[in-house]
């Protein structure tokens, strides 16, 4: 793949665009509607594509993912992690992105705006564009080798709120966010457009054993801190090490006893307000805000 960007000849398009719907009869079909005969067998976009299908929550969806929405799609093209297969776009979309100064290192097809609706579910933003590219290499602990600021997520599973927490994590420069491999969403096409492309700019860890891996993160130095309504003290009265990690639950079940078995302290967020929770992703930002005041970063 090269890193030039796609030139545009000035009365074809965009240099190696295909244009969805050149054949006859094509119309608005979706892509992969129109690489195959009328009544043949169905295949994902492009040749030899198969329409990406979910797994099973928590783990990296098998073949091709679709990235779509504007800061999601550039946010892709700009990790050097992230590999990437097809873009199918509209002619305003491909502008955009090339006015921004995404470098478009992947074939193109210009597809009508109809047929990129097919490709996603119903109601989906897309912009104009969906990115076909491979899932994120599965990070692990090995990877936070550095780190001072991680948040962990014990079984998270709202895929919204976990892209609004990645993007929150990213805005606040924390290092890593953690999930569970099972009951936590996958870094599928809902996540990455929730996280309006923080997914692609932040380690995003999955771990089998939660509790497991704070062991291991407690023997590396860090200080590990629960949040809990019942913790003995505030967040802002906490002290906090020199590397830390957070830890939130899901609404409702909170932090679960074997996770919070395995933290240095428990510690809660007490709200002024007639209303005394805060939904997991505000707590994040709250959270990982008083952890860079109190470790001074």
């Amino acid at each position: 793949m090269s890193d030039e960007p796609t030139k545009r000849p000035r009365s074809a398009g965009p240099a190696g665009f295909r244009k969805s719907g050149a054949a006859a009869g094509s119309g608005d079909r979706a892509p992969w509607e129109r690489d195959r005969p009328a009544g043949g067998p169905g295949r994902g976009p492009g040749k030899g594509f198969v329409k990406p299908q979910p797994r099973r929550p928590g783990l990296p969806p098998e073949g091709p993912v679709l990235l779509y929405g504007l800061h999601t799609v550039e946010a892709a093209f700009a990790n050097r992690e992230r590999r990437r297969l097809k873009l199918y776009a509209t002619e305003n979309a491909i502008n955009r992105l090339q006015e921004r100064g995404v470098a478009i290192d992947v074939p193109v097809e210009i597809t009508a705006p109809r047929a990129l609706d097919r490709m996603v579910t119903k109601d989906a933003v897309h912009q104009g564009m969906i990115l076909e590219a491979d899932p994120l290499p599965a990070y692990g602990p090995k990877e936070l080798k550095g780190a001072r600021l991680i948040l962990a997520l014990d079984q998270v599973t709202d895929p919204h709120n976990v892209g609004a927490i990645l993007r929150s994590a990213v805005a606040l420069a924390a290092d890593a966010v953690v999930t569970t491999e099972r009951h936590a969403p996958e870094e599928g096409s809902v996540l990455a457009k929730s996280a309006s492309g923080a997914l692609d700019m932040i380690r995003h860890v999955r771990v089998k054993n939660l509790a497991k891996f704070l062991d291991e993160m407690g023997e590396q130095g860090f200080f590990r801190v629960a949040l809990d309504s019942d913790g003995p003290a505030t967040l802002e009265e906490t002290a906090f090490g020199d590397r830390t990690v957070l830890v939130l639950g899901s609404e409702g079940k909170g932090v679960r006893p074997g996770v919070r078995a395995a933290c240095d302290t428990l510690a809660r967020l007490d709200m002024p307000g007639a209303i005394r929770s805060l939904n997991v992703s505000n707590a994040a930002v709250l959270s990982l805000y008083l952890a860079r005041t109190k470790m001074g970063l």
